[in-house]
């Protein structure tokens, strides 16, 4: 993997992160609710793995696959599940919102998994994944790319864990919840148009 495929690995994982929708909003609503500081912490690495769970599904499938025709098939198909994911997000009025239920962590994991499924976390890293060279040989394949898709994801949830969690502990102890409304749409925009665009780069290299 070269140094610019890596640099982008932590990149899209700090944008994921700064997403509220990725859940460091949920993490900050659970120590409000029970003023506790611990709950924001305990909350993160369940997040986290459920975040793993979604991307690394994409990353071991597009790792395990490097056949030329696959790659392309799953290049051109995740492009245009992008975009077009991208556009519905942009175009709907529609967004998730936060109630006051009190949920296990298990619950907390499942939930991350579904929301990062949801909005396409895994689909952003096509754009690495099937731009890195197939390893040669069927067997040694297979163990490569099954390693290239555990690899791939560990770098991307590790960036994306330390910028939650960095901040949902300051908003957590800075901030509140009281002003995250409009900071809550304008991220869902960005996230819609960085949708598109990956998308759209997919397409073109593919």
């Amino acid at each position: 993997m070269t140094a610019g495929s890596l640099a982008a690995l932590v990149a899209l994982g700090a944008f994921h992160g700064l997403n509220p929708g990725m859940g460091w909003l949920f993490a900050v609503a659970r120590g409000l609710q029970e003023r506790d500081r611990s709950r924001v912490l305990q909350s993160l690495p369940a997040i986290a793995a459920g975040h793993a769970a979604s991307v690394g599904a994409v990353a071991i499938l597009v790792g395990l696959t490097r056949s030329v025709v696959t790659t392309r098939a799953i290049a051109v198909g995740g492009g245009a599940a992008l975009v077009a994911f991208g556009l519905w997000r942009l175009l709907s009025r529609r967004h998730f919102r936060w109630v006051g239920m009190k949920i296990s962590l298990w619950q907390l994991a499942a939930w991350s998994f579904l929301m990062s499924s949801a909005h396409g976390a895994g689909l952003m890293l096509l754009p690495v994944l099937t731009g890195a060279p197939a390893p040669p040989g069927h067997d040694h394949g297979l163990t490569a790319g099954l390693s290239a898709g555990l690899f791939v994801t560990g770098v991307h949830t590790l960036a994306m864990f330390a910028t939650a969690g960095t901040i949902a502990v300051l908003v957590y102890e800075v901030v509140g919840l009281t002003i995250l409304r409009r900071a809550w749409l304008n991220m869902d925009r960005l996230w819609a148009a960085a949708l598109i665009g990956a998308g759209t780069t997919t397409l073109l290299t593919a």
